[in-house]
């Protein structure tokens, strides 16, 4: 059957000579893999550009229920992002984002919700010029309460000894912070609390395992 959706790409890997898989969150279908054909071929009327991770697509695909591999008829992409690939800061947050979904997100995901979050978190880092040192802290702060396990009081966090009992109402602004929200994190904060997100992340999610992402990004924005 023929459908409309829209779709996130998590990744793809090269299938024979000049075709891939894709594998594309969608917001109909959840998470699907596409097989397309020739389009490492010079002669490809598919760009490779539109499959690269995070980029943000408009699809008509050949959907069959239960089937392991789909079929894409057209595919483009409507909002290209300007910034995430020329800043280096932004370009180390997409890496580390790219790294959580792919650990995190199931293939039984199909919730509309997760997919408007995380294009929105895409398409809001692209347009921040400045302010998003903290954005991926907020990212998997947010996250985690999509996941079903999310933070809820900045107590906890002095309890777990985050942040000193003096810090409370800077851990209370974060897990309260949009993506914007101006917050005077110290490079040694914003350090400890990435790394008890992750101990917080692995203890929720299954063989979600050492994110490869978090030394590059720690270096890059500090």
């Amino acid at each position: 059957m023929i459908q409309k959706t829209q779709g996130v790409v998590l990744r793809f890997v090269r299938y024979g000579e000049t075709s891939i898989v894709a594998t594309i969150f969608t917001r109909s279908f959840g998470i699907q893999a596409y097989l397309v054909n020739g389009v490492r071929s010079e002669r490809a009327r598919t760009k490779i550009a539109l499959f690269q991770p995070l980029t943000l697509v408009d699809m008509v695909v050949y959907h069959k229920e239960n089937a392991s591999m789909m079929r894409i008829k057209e595919i483009r992409c409507p909002n290209p992002c300007h910034s995430l690939h020329t800043d280096i800061r932004k370009e180390s947050i997409c890496m580390f984002l790219l790294e959580v979904l792919n650990r995190t997100l199931k293939e039984e995901a199909h919730s509309e919700d997760l997919y408007t979050f995380v294009e929105h978190a895409i398409l809001t880092l692209d347009d921040q010029a400045s302010g998003f040192e903290n954005f991926h802290l907020i990212f998997m702060i947010k996250y985690s309460r999509y996941l079903g396990f999310g933070l809820q009081a900045a107590s906890d966090l002095v309890g777990m000894g985050v942040f000193r009992s003096d810090e409370e109402p800077l851990a209370k602004a974060l897990l309260l912070a949009e993506y914007d929200s101006p917050l005077s994190l110290t490079n040694a904060q914003r350090r400890t609390f990435l790394d008890f997100l992750e101990r917080f992340y692995r203890q929720h999610v299954e063989n979600f395992g050492e994110l490869k992402s978090t030394t590059v990004l720690r270096e890059v924005l500090s």
